[in-house]
C-alpha cells in the first residue's frame, strides 16, 4: 500500500559539533525549504517527507532518500530544492546531478562510516568520557541564557531590518565589543544571521521577538528570564525544602505582575479553546474563574455561552490587565472581576462551574484541601470544579515537564508543587465531591473534575 506517491526520508541527524553531520551542513534549511516548496505546488497529499537519523554518507550531506524509487540525493542545498520538487516529484525525472548512482560504492561509505562511528564510540566508553548528549543537556543553560539575555536587552527588535553590532549597542546602551559577542554567539545558535557584518533576525525571531508582529512574545517570555534569578537557587532550596527568594505577584512591582500574566495569557488563550470544548459549558448560568490572571479563560467560556455570567477573583494588582483583557473582547457586561486572596476569602455561592487553572500547583496539600472544600460549599447542586493543572503519574517521575515544574514551584512558592492524580481525587473526595474523573487533553496539563 502506497499512502503517498513520494516518500522522503531526511537526514537530520546531529553530531558533536566539527563532527561531520547533516544538521551541521543545513539539513534544518533543506528541510524547510522543501516543506515550503512542496506546499506551494500544491503537493502535501502526494509527498510525505519524514525526519531521520543517519543515512552514513556525513560528509557529503544533507542527505535525503526518495521512495519508492530508492533514490539516494546527497549535497543538497536549499537552493536546489525547486529543481527537485519540479523535476523529479512532479515530472518523475531524478535530479542527475545530487544522485547516488554506485549502489556498490555508496554501500561500502555507509558501512565504513558505521565502523568508524562504532570505534569512537568504543573509544569514548572505554576513555570514561562523558556521552555528547549528557554535556550538551548539562551545559543547555548556556544557549538559555543566550537567548534569555538577548529577549531581556531587546536586541532582536534594535537590530530591525539589520544593524551592525555597534548599531545595536548604540541603541540599546550595552558594550560594543560585548554585545558583538553575544550577537555571533545568537548566530552560531541559529537565531542571528549575519552577512557582511550586519546582523539580520531569522523568520523566527522577527515574528516572536522583533516587536512588530501580532505574535510578539517579548512580554510573556520575561517571566522566564525573571525565573532566572529563582532557579539559580535551587541548590539552596533542595537544602532548606522551601522557596528562598519567593515573590507573589503583589511583591513583584509592575514589571514582574505585566509578564507574569502575559506569560499565563499567553498559554491560556491558546489552551482555552481546548478546556472549554473538555468540559462542556451549555445550560451553565454562573461560573467562578478562581485566580483568573488576565481573563483568557473567562474570555473562552463567556464566549462558548452567550448566557454565562462570570466572576473572575484575583488580586487587586492582576485586575486591571484582566480588565484590558475583557473590554476587548467586547464581554465588560459579562464578566465581572472582583478582588479578593484565594487562600482565604469567601467564595460566593451558587456557582454551576468553579475553574482552578494553574493554581493549585502554587499550594501546598493543605491549602489545596481548603481551597476544594471552600469551592464545594460554593457549588450550586450538581456544579462542578474543573482543576487544570499538570498532573503527574503515580511515581511523579513523569511527565517531564510537569517533574521540572515541581522544582520551578520549589524555587518559587512556599510549599507548592506538581501532584498526581490520585492526590488530586484524594482532595476532591474529602471536599464531598461524589463524582470525581481525569479528562486527557493534548499537552503537558490535564483535568481534574468533582461533581457536586
Amino acid at each position: 500500500m502506497e499512502a503517498f506517491r513520494y516518500h522522503v526520508f531526511v537526514c537530520d541527524q546531529s553530531k558533536a559539533e566539527g563532527v561531520p553531520c547533516c544538521a551541521g551542513r543545513g539539513s534544518g534549511k533543506v528541510m524547510e525549504a522543501l516543506r515550503q516548496e512542496i506546499a506551494a505546488q500544491g503537493l502535501l497529499d502526494a509527498v510525505q517527507i519524514t525526519l531521520c537519523g543517519s543515512l552514513g554518507l556525513c560528509e557529503r550531506g544533507p542527505n535525503m532518500v526518495v521512495y519508492p524509487e530508492g533514490v539516494w540525493y546527497s549535497a543538497v542545498q536549499p537552493e536546489d530544492v525547486p529543481e527537485i520538487v519540479r523535476s523529479h516529484f512532479q515530472q518523475g525525472r531524478k535530479v542527475e546531478r545530487l544522485v547516488n548512482k554506485d549502489a556498490a560504492a555508496l554501500k561500502e561509505e555507509i558501512q565504513t562510516n558505521r565502523n568508524k562511528a562504532l570505534a569512537a564510540m568504543k573509544a569514548r566508553e572505554a576513555s570514561g568520557e562523558l556521552p555528547e548528549e549528557l554535556l550538551q543537556t548539562i551545559r543547555g543553560f548556556q544557549e538559555s541564557r543566550a537567548i534569555l539575555t538577548g529577549i531581556e536587552l531587546n536586541i532582536f527588535a534594535a537590530i530591525g531590518n539589520g544593524a551592525t553590532a555597534g548599531q545595536v549597542a548604540a541603541k540599546i546602551g550595552t558594550d560594543a565589543r560585548a554585545t558583538e559577542m553575544l550577537l555571533n554567539a545568537l548566530v552560531a545558535m541559529g537565531m542571528l544571521a549575519k552577512s557582511g557584518g550586519m546582523f539580520h533576525s531569522t523568520r523566527v525571531t522577527a515574528r516572536y521577538f522583533g516587536g512588530k508582529a501580532p505574535d510578539d512574545a517579548r512580554a510573556a517570555m520575561m517571566h522566564i528570564v525573571h525565573l532566572w534569578e529563582r532557579w539559580s537557587t535551587l541548590t539552596e532550596c533542595v537544602r532548606a525544602g522551601t522557596s528562598v527568594k519567593r515573590q507573589e505577584a503583589a511583591e513583584g512591582g509592575d514589571d514582574w505582575t505585566e509578564s507574569f500574566i502575559a506569560a499565563m495569557h499567553r498559554n491560556a488563550r491558546a489552551r482555552a479553546p481546548q478546556v472549554v470544548e473538555a468540559v462542556g459549558i451549555q445550560g451553565a448560568r454562573r461560573m467562578l474563574d478562581v485566580g483568573g490572571g488576565s481573563g483568557a479563560y473567562s474570555i473562552a467560556f463567556a464566549q462558548a455561552n452567550e448566557m454565562l455570567q462570570v466572576e473572575l477573583l484575583d488580586l487587586p494588582e492582576v485586575l486591571p490587565i484582566a480588565q484590558r483583557h475583557i473590554e476587548e473582547a467586547g464581554l465588560g457586561h459579562r464578566i465581572k472581576t472582583r478582588a479578593g486572596d484565594l487562600r482565604t476569602d469567601f467564595l460566593g455561592k451558587g456557582f454551576d462551574v468553579i475553574l482552578i487553572s494553574a493554581i493549585c500547583h502554587m499550594l501546598g496539600p493543605e491549602g489545596n484541601r481548603n481551597l476544594l472544600k471552600r469551592c464545594y460549599e460554593a457549588l450550586a447542586p450538581e456544579g462542578r470544579v474543573v482543576i487544570s493543572d499538570f498532573i503527574l503519574e503515580a511515581d511523579k517521575t513523569g511527565p517531564k515537564q510537569a517533574a521540572l515544574f515541581a522544582l520551578n514551584m520549589l524555587v518559587g512558592t512556599h510549599d507548592g508543587s506538581s501532584y498526581s492524580e490520585s492526590e488530586y481525587g484524594g482532595w476532591l473526595r474529602e471536599a464531598g465531591f461524589r463524582k470525581v474523573c481525569r479528562m486527557r487533553l493534548p499537552g503537558p496539563a490535564h483535568l481534574m473534575v468533582g461533581t457536586r
